[in-house]
This record gives structure tokens, sequence and C-alpha cells, in this order.
């Protein structure tokens, strides 16, 4: 199984995420994403407006390594911080049936390699986990 069941809780409270990929100038380029969780792929598939003419669309045809990050904070009295960072590797995918209204037919489709999670587990909100999934 890629998601525990806490990351797969967590992820369905979550609508927007980070997504960071490789510009040509080989530099970091880290944009907002609305996504949602495939369990049965163990995948994270992203969409949005015109996403086969962006530049992270680009980016992900040029180089498919990525790293996506959601996280929150769920209190600040007392301080609690939570979330996942997913690196892998993205499938950029056409002709799909638009994940909402208003995006178009194409979809990122993030193969998860490493997941590292904090914050998650109430009995103790400090404790963080990571291991690598392929």
């Amino acid at each position: 199984m890629t998601f525990t069941d806490a990351e797969l809780e967590y992820l369905a409270t979550q609508r927007i995420g980070r997504l960071a990929t490789l510009g040509p100038d080989g530099f970091p380029q880290n944009n907002p994403v609305g996504f949602r969780v495939d369990p049965e792929r163990g995948a994270i598939e992203i969409g949005g407006h015109r996403l086969g003419a962006s530049r992270k669309w680009a980016n992900i045809v040029a180089d498919p390594k990525v790293s996506f990050v959601v996280d929150d904070i769920e209190s600040i009295q007392p301080w609690h911080v939570r979330g996942i960072e997913i690196r892998g590797v993205a499938d950029p995918l056409t002709g799909v049936e638009p994940m909402m209204a208003g995006f178009s037919d194409e979809m990122i489709r993030i193969h998860p390699y490493r997941v590292r999670a904090w914050g998650l587990d109430p009995s103790d909100p400090w404790a963080a986990t990571a291991r690598t999934v392929r």
C-alpha cells in the first residue's frame, strides 16, 4: 500500500498542494495545484485549467521527477502542524475526464517513490515517518 490510512484520511481533508518540478534552467519551480488521491493506483492526480499549456507540464515532459507537498496548521495553541511530502515520478496524461468543471482534459499522475509524513498521529503530534514505497 502506498499510503497509510492516516495519510489517506489527511489527504481527503485537503484540496490544494504544492508541486515542485525542475525547470529548463535546472532550478525548481513550485506551484499550488488542485489534486485528488487515487487509492487504487496509490497515486496523486493533479488537474487544472489549461494544464497541458503550463510550465509545470513542460517541465514534467522534460524531467518527470517531482516533489509534492500538502500541509497545514491544525492548531496554533498548541502549535500543531501536519503534512505529507511525496517524491516521485509524474506522468503527463491527455484525453482524461476533467477532475472538475473548468479543468482541461490533461492530468498529472504522480507515482510515489518516497513518502514522508508528520503530525498525523493525534497521540504523538510530533511524530514523523518516512519510507520508500517503490
